[in-house]
């Protein structure tokens, strides 16, 4: 749906014609490779900069995902402060937040229509054991000095004037996470990286990255700086196929509904929102007024493997509209316009990284699990400090230079995720079971006396 409602022209780039000398090489024109070479392109418009590019800029998870620009990390400031120190986690929370900002900020600079609206998020609490993990959230967050103007517990009337979602009990709310159009974003980052001088070659897969070169089929670029930026395509290099797993999340999308329709559901100011439940469910209003909804589920494929036929699964859409539907029963009926679906990079610390090998030239960025429509401009503007050698408070980030373990072998890696996947699941299930069966003890009730 996002390609389809981009009003671009997805036609390819030139592809790399023989050999090449760069100061940097980028691998992969999704949004790591793209913000990488916008930053360094502005601070230093003299650097040769080339993005090789398997597809097309935006045909991974950048031009596929569901919209959300947040202040989400992958790993929690616990994790963090254990890398570093709790000033360092704080620190980069902040950076996450105000990342939200930044990536508004260049949309408007550069003329990119992002259709983006700040309105941030609400995640429901639809059962009892769902608002005992949203009050753990906001006691946590109290805990680390965060305030209502980061993250506020809302009661139930607060809650549905926000989203009128079914058995809705509370929820949380935090202002930091825009909605948007991805593939718009990505398109226009796109173009204005070569408006600064930036070469990008589309339908170049690169066969390998190696210090001092980045080596492709219709020849290699030679650079002083190689950076990795191929988060869920990560398992198809040389030497990386246990480094990040390839995950499946599935999204639909709904014909433009009425004004009857979005009074009765709210998001007034396309707030995302989402639920407590353990398996991750996310939605946004579109600017065109459809409703977006997407979730985890689809199986892991043994040995990371990623084709197209798996960005479509028969047994995942009926399961996310029924989910959709059950969570906004107005919405029974409705007629889905898009199905499609897509690979996300996880880490096995589920830890987002960036960093650069200053003996090899070798940088990279990945891991975002999902989280990174906003991650990928704070790596990108960090990539630019250190491929300067710039020494800032975002090269001190405690993300900076980590190195997640390799995953397991397989078969244990195929076994261990789709058993995590099915454990969320069968929770979810056990959780909506035990309401139900609440629900008719508290019916049955008055009948026995």
């Amino acid at each position: 749906m996002w390609h389809d409602t981009a009003d671009d022209d997805w036609t390819p780039r030139p592809a790399l014609d023989g050999d090449v000398v760069a100061d940097v090489a980028i691998v992969g024109a999704g949004y790591t490779g793209l913000w990488t070479a916008y930053y360094l392109a502005e601070a230093r418009p003299d650097l040769r900069i080339v993005v090789l590019e398997a597809e097309v800029a935006g045909y991974g998870a950048s031009g596929r995902n569901g919209g959300w620009c947040s202040a989400l990390f992958p790993a929690s400031s616990g994790t963090l402060a254990v890398l570093s120190d709790r000033p360092a986690a704080l620190a980069q929370h902040a950076a996450m937040r105000a990342t939200v900002d930044e990536v508004a900020r260049v949309a408007q600079a550069e003329g990119i229509d992002a259709q983006l609206a700040k309105g941030g998020t609400i995640t429901l609490a639809r059962s009892r054991a769902q608002w005992k993990r949203a009050r753990a959230e906001v006691d946590d967050a109290r805990s680390w000095g965060r305030g209502e103007d980061d993250l506020r517990l809302l009661d139930r009337s607060e809650a549905t004037a926000v989203l009128r979602g079914s058995r809705t009990v509370g929820a949380t709310y935090t202002p930091d996470c825009a909605a948007l159009h991805p593939a718009r974003l990505v398109r226009g980052l796109a173009r204005a990286v070569e408006r600064r001088g930036v070469r990008i070659h589309e339908h170049t897969r690169v066969t390998a990255i190696e210090p001092g070169r980045a080596v492709t089929s219709r020849g290699t670029v030679r650079a002083g700086t190689v950076v990795r930026a191929t988060e869920g395509y990560t398992a198809r290099l040389p030497g990386q196929r246990r480094a990040l797993v390839p995950v499946y999340s599935l999204v639909i999308a709904t014909e433009p509904l009425s004004a009857a329709t979005w009074d009765e559901i709210g998001l007034a100011r396309r707030e995302t929102f989402t639920d407590h439940r353990h398996l991750i469910v996310y939605g946004q209003r579109t600017a065109d007024d459809r409703l977006v909804f997407g979730g985890r589920g689809a199986p892991y494929h043994l040995g990371s493997r990623i084709r197209p036929e798996y960005d479509r699964d028969p047994h995942v859409f009926p399961r996310l509209y029924a989910t959709l539907v059950d969570l906004l029963p107005v919405l029974a009926g409705t007629r889905v316009t898009h199905a499609w679906g897509g690979a996300l990079g996880i880490p096995r610390d589920w830890t987002a990284s960036v960093g650069l090998d200053r003996s090899t030239g070798l940088a990279w960025a990945g891991g975002y699990v999902g989280d990174g429509v906003s991650t990928t401009n704070l790596a990108g503007r960090t990539l630019r400090d250190l491929v300067l050698g710039h020494d800032t408070d975002l090269t001190r980030l405690p993300w900076v230079g980590h190195r997640s373990p390799d995953w397991e072998r397989e078969p244990l890696r195929w076994l261990g995720i789709n058993a995590g996947l099915r454990a969320m699941t069968l929770a979810d299930a056990e959780e909506s079971v035990t309401r139900c069966r609440s629900v008719v003890a508290r019916a049955v009730a008055p009948l026995l006396g």
